[in-house]
């Protein structure tokens, strides 16, 4: 049981027993950062027409073959369709119709020439009116400045798969099919419980040997930053009997998943792991990573508990390595990997031959990106230092069984934000 295991393993431990959520229905705009819960089938073509990619004329290319501008074209235009509304006349030799952008391509037209190549745009500006005569500078290709139906998506595509995160580009899609409501996995609903007698809350006053109950808000707002629930239970003291009252308070709440932290070690204090053990399955309580070595996982009559360490980075660490994934794969997405880039290390570095995520800081100069860990002393990198998460924008990560590495190495980087100065 207290065998240390790779972080590979604990990962494939956590998530084989996770699973998506039930799928809900939500208003188009309530999807938005939800994944979606089914595949998307289009019912129509889109664009579901032929219309116009230009303001010009609706024009037919046999009349503009030789047509240059030297050697202009003359056409008669019989008449204007504005977008939404339907040419009442074809196009026939000779003549051509003025149209908008978005506009049905009127019958006979197959091409359209914009208003740039035509003596619409030359001064002195012409009368547009029915019966005026247009030159058109150009010869068109077939089908030019033409949008045609189902060029964009065709009936009975697959546009969007299950799984994916629905960002506002596929709110606009979905609306063009004129999608109201949409099928999204709901969302996890995750117990936050904090454990310590030496934490207090946030009103009230510190008197000696306490400190504030930070770990709670900054798993909270982890939760959310990846699509779930906080359900935040409050402090557990180091007593099995108040740990146990969290639990069956989040049962009754019917959470998918418990975060705990803190209580994970091997003190006399450390209580999760020991009510995993009583309560329900105790899987793994420590694992081959910097910072962040006790970490827990089990299931408490059903739910998975991932007990995270009480140090505050450890504890922010293990989340984006181990409950992250389980989040976003309960909430239904299909990938969890955090985006990362190498970059050239500024400073040597020390490790101590475990997975090591260091907090860093990446810029990019012309086409190279550069990381530092801001040196290797225990005030900069120490697992009680949340001071460091604030100015990092990235985990160096260390591969297990290195110990050194010097600075000018090409080293893997995981982002944890996208600044606009490194893009």
């Amino acid at each position: 049981m207290s065998q240390l295991i790779s972080v590979e393993t604990a990962l494939a431990n956590i998530l084989e027993h996770i699973q998506p959520l039930s799928t809900e229905t939500v208003t188009l705009l309530d999807g938005l950062d939800r994944f979606l819960g089914e595949d998307i089938i289009s019912g129509s073509d889109i664009p579901p027409f032929a219309n116009s990619a230009m303001d010009g004329y609706a024009v037919r290319t046999s009349d503009l073959a030789t047509a240059s501008r030297d050697s202009p074209a003359q056409l008669q235009m019989i008449g204007q369709v504005p977008a939404g509304a339907m040419a009442d006349q074809p196009v026939r030799s000779g003549t051509a119709i003025r149209i908008m952008t978005g506009a049905p391509i009127p019958v006979g037209a197959d091409a359209v020439v914009r208003f740039e190549d035509t003596s619409e745009n030359q001064p002195p500006d012409l009368p547009l009116h029915t019966g005026s005569l247009i030159s058109v500078y150009n010869s068109p290709c077939l089908g030019e400045n033409i949008r045609f139906p189902g060029e964009d998506i065709r009936r009975g595509q697959t546009v969007l798969s299950k799984g994916i995160m629905i960002r506002p580009q596929e709110i606009g899609v979905l609306a063009s099919l004129g999608v109201e409501r949409v099928s999204v996995i709901r969302r996890p609903r995750v117990a936050i419980i904090a454990t310590g007698d030496e934490l207090v809350e946030l009103g009230e006053p510190l008197s000696p040997g306490k400190i504030r109950n930070s770990n709670e808000f900054a798993n909270a707002a982890l939760v959310k930053r990846y699509g779930g629930e906080p359900i935040c239970l409050g402090i557990a003291r180091d007593t099995v009997i108040d740990l146990q009252r969290k639990i069956e308070k989040g049962l009754r709440h019917k959470v998918d998943l418990f975060i705990t932290s803190a209580g994970v070690s091997v003190g006399d204090y450390d209580m999760v792991k020991n009510v995993l053990a009583a309560e329900g399955e105790m899987h793994f309580w420590q694992v081959a990573i910097k910072p962040g070595k006790p970490l827990a996982f089990g299931l408490v009559r059903g739910v998975p508990l991932i007990g995270l360490p009480g140090n505050p980075v450890a504890a922010f660490v293990a989340f984006e390595v181990f409950a992250r994934p389980a989040i976003l794969k309960m909430a239904g997405s299909v990938t969890w990997r955090k985006p990362s880039v190498m970059a050239v290390l500024q400073e040597p570095i020390e490790n101590s031959g475990r997975r090591h995520y260091m907090r860093a800081l990446v810029r990019r100069e012309g086409e190279a990106y550069w990381v530092t860990t801001r040196g290797t002393d225990v005030t900069v990198q120490g697992s009680g230092i949340l001071s460091s998460m604030v100015w990092a924008n990235a985990f160096l990560v260390v591969p297990e069984g290195t110990t050194y590495l010097p600075a000018g190495s090409q080293v893997r980087v995981e982002m944890l934000d996208w600044p606009e100065y490194i893009i």
